[in-house]
């Protein structure tokens, strides 16, 4: 049966929200960036002559949250008229409108607020969780936390996040390395791990901040404690050695969040640089790119760990074949009415159609701009 519902109106909306605390990871304490204070949002509204709403957002962290609303306010309006089924069409039709822009980066991110509202309003319509219309193989996803070990907190806050993180059901623990003084980044790992003991999954993320030489050095001294995976020890496109790293150590390597597109991501898989695959969805364009590289990730028996925005990534996790992970960051909590549970060490995959998430009433205080395009 073919549908007659077309696309009346689609909304933008440049959101800046602001952080509790600053946050510093190892590329703020090398010098290379500023700690970060906000987080910026391009949401995407979709209504449908039917009555049917889709909601989606993409995110920049520091720079970048601008220029995104920028770009889809010059290419939002293409999708009026448009049958709001035809997803993948609608995405080519959005690059090709920026194409001289390129198809990777600030331009496709700014496609993917708008592809992820498309998803949330097809699965809304068909009265299912987005788990479910992808074709879910699991009903919750193991999880673990983050936000609480970043390198601005002290140790004594690290191991009480963690422990409050575990008590709270979260299943695994993630802290950033990647300290100028080694010494202090091998100390906060056996001091969480001791806290935690052997049972609890433990993960360390450098962002991108060693060389070769030292990833490897502090890769070895790494193996005693068991480590679920070592993320970005190297430069996000230094394939050829996370694939040495990978090659050598017994700790799997996990890498990907910074590429921007399913090419940049093909890369990394034909070069074997990870073990495990960390795309972002709002970072590659949205879930109809995401889609194309879970398939190719499965057929390299990857496993699948997606990078922030849990509120999209758990129904994407929920549906890849192989048993993955997705991270748990409070962060973005506040933009929406609803919360994900979390029991047992796993995330468990909402019941609600689409995406599951209404705006809460305190977003209009941290827009900055909005427009809205009708037909």
């Amino acid at each position: 049966m073919t549908t007659t519902d077309r696309i009346v109106r689609v909304r933008l909306s440049s959101v800046l929200l602001p952080l509790d605390t600053p946050i510093s990871d190892a590329k703020v304490l090398t010098g290379r960036q500023k700690p970060m204070t906000e987080v910026a949002l391009l949401f995407a509204e979709i209504d449908t002559a039917d009555g049917l709403h889709g909601l989606g957002f993409g995110y920049s962290k520091r720079a970048g949250g601008r220029g995104q609303y920028a770009h889809a306010r010059e290419i939002a309006a293409e999708l009026l008229g448009e049958d709001p089924s035809d997803i993948a069409r609608l995405w080519e039709k959005l690059v090709w409108a920026g194409a001289s822009v390129g198809r990777s980066g600030l331009s496709t991110q700014a496609i993917a607020a708008l592809d992820i509202a498309l998803w949330d309003l097809k699965a809304r319509r068909a009265g299912l969780p987005l788990a479910k219309l992808l074709g879910a193989y699991r009903d919750s996803v193991r999880c673990y936390n983050t936000s609480g070990g970043f390198l601005h907190a002290s140790l004594d806050e690290v191991l009480a996040n963690a422990t409050a993180a575990v008590g709270r059901g979260i299943g695994g623990i993630k802290i950033k390395f990647g300290h100028p003084d080694a010494r202090v980044d091998l100390a906060r790992v056996k001091a969480v791990r001791d806290k935690l003991g052997e049972d609890v999954p433990l993960m360390v993320d450098a962002n991108q901040q060693w060389d070769r030489p030292t990833a490897q050095r502090l890769g070895r001294a790494l193996e005693e404690y068991a480590l679920t995976w070592i993320e970005e020890p190297l430069d996000a496109y230094d394939h050829a050695g996370h694939a040495a790293l990978a090659a050598s150590l017994d700790t799997p390597i996990a890498t990907g969040e910074m590429l921007t597109s399913v090419a940049e991501h093909a890369e990394l898989i034909r070069a074997g640089a990870a073990d495990i695959i960390q795309p972002d969805a709002p970072r590659i364009g949205g879930i109809t790119p995401f889609l194309r590289l879970a398939a190719l990730a499965d057929h390299h028996r990857l496993q699948l760990a997606p990078h922030f925005a849990m509120e999209i990534h758990l129904h994407l996790a929920a549906a890849y074949p192989q048993e993955p992970w997705v991270e748990h960051f409070e962060w973005l909590e506040p933009l929406f009415n609803e919360r994900l549970e979390i029991r047992d060490g796993r995330m468990i995959v909402p019941d609600r159609p689409g995406l599951g998430l209404t705006l809460s009433d305190r977003v209009p205080g941290w827009t900055a701009d909005s427009c809205e395009f009708a037909s």
